[in-house]
């Protein structure tokens, strides 16, 4: 029997980007730091990882199939934060967030993770962003890597 995994190291020569929305900046800038870190302590090159921000939740989709189309990235970890609020809205941008990333993601056949927060309260939010939870930005990244490296194998 064969079981193939990755592991969660680079080699330091793959171009990543991170995504992540501005809105909810006091909770994706936490992201982001867990992301980069993450990308560091693993071995990859600091001049190689580009950070793009789209103005949200909504429109990370849309960043994430320009950065595919354009075929510069080897992995690309899409971040951001949506709290639920007192009206219908939060449904909406994260289920079309979550689809539409889910959909461009296998368009293209490039790693991609998801950490894109949906809570119910800022508080879970503070909490995935680097407080009690851990750091979710920090995760996704391990997933990417992970994933990239897995790609490797098959």
């Amino acid at each position: 029997m064969r079981i193939l995994e990755g592991k969660i190291i680079l080699q330091g020569d793959e171009k990543v980007a991170i995504i992540c929305s501005r809105f909810n900046h006091i909770i994706t800038d936490r992201l982001v730091e867990g992301a980069k870190d993450s990308f560091l302590r693993h071995g990859g090159n600091a001049d190689l990882l580009d950070i793009v921000l789209a103005p949200g939740a909504w429109e990370l989709p849309f960043v994430l199939d320009r950065l595919l189309k354009k075929g510069q990235y080897q992995g690309i970890c899409a971040l951001g934060a949506v709290i639920r609020g007192g009206t219908p809205h939060f449904d909406y941008v994260s289920a079309e967030t979550t689809k539409g990333i889910a959909n461009t993601t296998l368009q293209y056949g490039v790693p991609v993770s998801f950490g894109v927060l949906t809570t119910d309260n800022i508080e879970q939010a503070i909490d995935r962003a680097g407080a009690k939870v851990g750091n979710k930005g920090f995760e996704a990244m391990n997933s990417l890597i992970e994933l990239m490296d897995l790609c490797k194998a098959i």
